[in-house]
């Protein structure tokens, strides 16, 4: 059932540390802001610290901002091992930021820069971080997509990580958004299966009127956010809603994408099954052995592989 929960019914956050990627713009920095309004201690993983370091100067609370670019997989390791320098010990990391502008180029290892940000790197930070969250303190991590991973029946390409200059930028966004439901559903199994405390949750804002959003990129997202976009679109405050319902609420369920209605008058919080092609457990398992190869982070690996559909 939809559940109705605003921001001010978020859990007291004292004490919490909370890692979230792409804060100093959109849904993560108000997602950072709320969390550090609650109590949390946050760290801003931002590509650019200088801009984030100018957006923290306005907030209060307890707000850090480390470099990250998640693009870059040298970039991922040097930020994860800064925190466990520093001795930090982790309640939440909210894989939020995500980009939809990959260019003709290629990332520093070579892949795809869609697919490398918006997946590779969430998947090597969570690997890479897993073993700083505090076991006693309700653990988890959110995974932020979107409903646009049902707009193509296939799956991600997992056999050119490089990328086709002929795929359009918007399916190369879709994709990304599907590698992200698949990771986020794949990495609860494995948790379970380990006997790990983190749990992993599932989470997409809608349509919403953020950077990301206000400069499509080739005819599908034209269509999506010029055409859709009129009727769905929120305020980035009230997409943020389902984010941290993920983040934060007792209630909130894994195995599931946490979401708002597409009618914006509809403010609960919808919990809807994943749906192909995200809900093939094979196609997660040989997504995780992908990105395991392709970023050297290796993680929750001895569990068994699931069987095949007959």
């Amino acid at each position: 059932m939809p559940v109705s929960w605003t921001l001010d019914e978020m859990p007291d956050q004292t004490g919490r540390t909370a890692v979230v990627t792409g804060a100093s713009s959109g849904l993560g920095l108000i997602a950072a802001e709320r969390l550090a309004a609650r109590g949390a201690r946050v760290i801003m993983a931002v590509r650019d610290p200088a801009k984030g370091e100018r957006v923290r100067s306005g907030l209060t609370g307890d707000l850090t901002v480390r470099r990250l670019d998640l693009a870059d997989l040298d970039s991922v390791r040097a930020f994860a091992a800064g925190l466990r320098a520093e001795g930090r010990h982790l309640d939440l990391l909210l894989n939020n930021a995500g980009t939809n502008a990959g260019g003709s180029g290629a990332t520093a290892q070579g892949y795809e820069p869609v697919f490398a940000t918006n997946h590779l790197g969430h998947f090597a930070l969570t690997g890479l971080l897993l073993d700083l969250f505090a076991p006693d303190r309700l653990p988890r991590v959110v995974t932020v997509t979107s409903g646009m991973y049902r707009l193509l029946r296939s799956g991600p390409d997992l056999d050119n990580l490089a990328g086709d200059p002929a795929v359009s930028p918007g399916v190369r966004y879709v994709r990304s958004k599907q590698a992200n439901v698949l990771f986020g559903a794949e990495l609860d199994r494995r948790l379970r299966r380990a006997g790990s405390p983190v749990r992993s949750f599932l989470a997409h804002p809608g349509m919403s009127r953020t950077p990301l959003n206000t400069r499509p990129d080739g005819a599908l997202e034209r269509v999506v956010t010029n055409g859709i976009g009129l009727l769905t679109a929120r305020s980035p405050l009230r997409a943020t809603i389902s984010l941290l319902y993920a983040a934060t609420s007792p209630t909130a369920e894994t195995g599931v994408l946490h979401g708002p209605s597409l009618r914006k008058w509809d403010s609960r919080v919808h919990a809807r099954r994943i749906v192909a092609p995200a809900d093939d457990p094979v196609l997660a398992e040989r997504l995780w052995q992908v990105s395991t190869a392709a970023t050297g982070v290796a993680y929750l690996d001895d569990v068994p592989a699931p069987a095949a559909r007959g």
